[in-house]
């Protein structure tokens, strides 16, 4: 059976903790979208982590641990990531990498970077890790997949292919110099030396694990509202955050896919620009950014200052229900406990008309949140394992928020431990 562990909202919901928790009863765990751009922050016995490509599995030393076919790989933050975790006492992981996973070059990373300038305050607010230049070379054909190192004289003549059009564009839009052959094949070479140990058929190695019972966990990166289609487009990512995508980035029948965890915070949080219509501004918004998340609420690649809100529950549920979600986690519910009320967005309105739907981007820029305010528990929850002992106010807004989002809340994280994790 294969669970997968998604995001509702806009990324930094926590997945990191859930996936690491629900870890240790896979036999496999695998990231099969995105890159190096968005990170899980993971705190555990070890100390406190984050991933940006690893999968969250790593610290538990019987998981096999995938990059699958879908990521964008970042060769040198795969190798420094397995550098930082080691050399923090984690035994050395089980880690395989797809021979179809494609790899985030060092030009990618330059055009993310001139694009980004070029566009000024117009820009998308790209991490510039190279992703979006990355996946526009895919999806072009001419990108270059981990199998093609195995023959780099065929792989030369493809790469001096490849700088006819990018140089084009260096000089002439950019005002860049050239890219160099002999540059980019010593960069291919170094990455084949870095990933021989670990590359494999994963696709295969899945089929068979399934075929004997195991268990796999997909871990999927950022939101479904950073979803390149389904999201708030054009201030999305550029692969697909959806759980369906999993069966394509992974190489795993769709059929597998049984249970979807939709991870989503106890209030709104998100990184870059974009529609986000429960957002606050102000002492407000600072004093729940400072109190957020385990040590504030700021991006784990980044380090950027998180745009927050309070919950959204018209994004949530369409968050779910385009994930597919059986269930869903709710995450840093302990934030909250110092609120009087805790306003909850359970609708907007557009052009003087209230919806409960989440629209288009175009109606999107125009939507007012609907408030409905409960009253908070204004108590530290911290520590608590059992749900019925939670203050009331506390429940009900689990439940207020289940209701709302129209998917049961199997699981509350009350603090950013392992083990602060409520099971209903």
């Amino acid at each position: 059976m294969v669970t997968a562990v998604v995001g509702a909202n806009w990324g930094d919901e926590g997945k990191g903790k859930i996936t690491d928790m629900l870890a240790e009863q896979a036999d496999i765990v695998i990231r099969f979208q995105g890159g190096a751009n968005a990170g899980h922050t993971i705190k555990n016995s070890y100390g406190k982590f984050a991933l940006h490509t690893l999968p969250s599995g790593v610290f538990h030393q019987d998981v096999m641990n995938i990059i699958g076919n879908g990521v964008a790989l970042s060769v040198d933050r795969v190798a420094e990531e397995l550098r930082e975790i080691t050399s923090r006492g984690v035994p050395a992981p089980q880690l395989m990498i797809s021979d179809r996973a494609q790899l985030v070059m060092s030009y990618h990373v330059l055009f993310d970077a001139l694009e980004e300038a070029r566009l000024a305050g117009k820009s998308f607010g790209s991490t510039k890790s190279g992703i979006a230049p990355f996946y526009s070379d895919k999806f072009a054909k001419i990108g270059i997949q981990v199998s093609e190192l195995r023959d780099m004289d065929a792989l030369r003549e493809k790469v001096e292919g490849i700088l006819v059009g990018k140089n084009v564009l260096l000089t002439h839009l950019y005002g860049q110099p050239e890219l160099r052959a002999d540059d980019i094949m010593a960069e291919l070479e170094r990455y084949r030396e870095a990933l021989a140990p670990y590359v494999g058929d994963t696709a295969s190695y899945i089929g068979k694990a399934l075929k004997e019972g195991k268990t796999a966990l997909l871990e999927g990166q950022l939101g479904t509202m950073k979803d390149p289609d389904h999201g708030i487009y054009p201030m999305v990512t550029s692969s697909s955050t959806l759980a369906g995508y999993g069966a394509i980035g992974a190489g795993v029948p769709p059929y597998e896919i049984r249970r979807i965890v939709a991870v989503t915070k106890a209030y709104s949080s998100a990184v870059g620009a974009g529609e986000f219509v429960s957002e606050i501004f102000g002492d407000e918004a600072e004093e729940l950014r400072r109190r957020g998340g385990d040590g504030g609420e700021y991006g784990a690649t980044t380090g950027r200052p998180r745009r927050v809100g309070f919950y959204d529950a018209v994004a949530s549920r369409y968050g779910c229900r385009l994930q597919g979600a059986t269930e869903a986690a709710l995450t840093v519910l302990d934030v909250l406990g110092y609120l009087d009320e805790i306003p909850v967005c359970v609708g907007y309105e557009i052009d003087g008309t209230v919806t409960d739907e989440f629209p288009a981007t175009t109606e999107l820029r125009r939507a007012k949140p609907v408030w409905e305010v409960l009253p908070g528990w204004k108590t530290d929850i911290r520590g608590i394992r059992r749900y019925e002992d939670l203050p009331e106010n506390c429940r009900k807004y689990v439940e207020f928020i289940e209701g709302k989002i129209d998917c049961p809340v199997s699981m509350v994280s009350n603090g950013p431990g392992r083990e602060d994790i409520i099971y209903r």
